[in-house]
């Protein structure tokens, strides 16, 4: 999973080097990524970080009850960030409109720059020898010359290494 680390406000870059992608969960198996308001996203961590403690091992039970609660309570209900979270089997999209979408070949976009990084994603997978690490670098450094508000200062975490 990869992430720049531009935090913009407006159309003022506020961070150059925040850190978007990181590991979650008991064990930090999860890896979770999030786009939005900064603040927002730290919440929701941390409420998925609770649900997978309550659920371990069970990355898209304690997605589903996240995504239950970010739905429905009053106050979750008014945060504004998207996430992206994978473990070594599956990886979904989580909104604020109670979504939990695994997507087709794994592959997730998120953010101002996701739907770049993510077209370049796929048409990087039909490349044989490049590792999912290379893929998702290669990505992101597409999207950053895209898209003004991703930059390139990419932060990449792999499931199974140090990232």
């Amino acid at each position: 999973m990869a992430g720049d680390g531009q935090v913009s406000l407006g159309q003022t870059v506020i961070k150059a080097n925040a850190r978007k992608v990181r590991r979650i969960g008991p064990k930090s198996e999860v890896l979770a990524g999030f786009a939005g308001a900064t603040a927002d996203a730290f919440t929701l961590l941390e409420r998925l970080e609770a649900k997978l403690e309550r659920f371990p091992g069970q990355l898209e039970r304690a997605c589903v009850e996240l995504a239950k609660d970010w739905r429905t309570d009053r106050y979750l209900r008014r945060l504004e960030a998207m996430m992206a979270v994978a473990d070594g089997e599956r990886s979904f999209t989580l909104t604020g409109n109670g979504d939990v979408l695994e997507p087709s070949g794994g592959v997730i976009g998120i953010g101002s720059g996701g739907n770049y990084a993510l077209a370049a994603a796929r048409a990087l997978m039909e490349i044989p020898h490049l590792t999912a690490e290379e893929i998702a670098r290669r990505a992101m450094a597409i999207a950053a010359e895209i898209c003004v508000y991703t930059n390139h200062n990419v932060i990449v975490e792999t499931i199974g290494g140090a990232g």
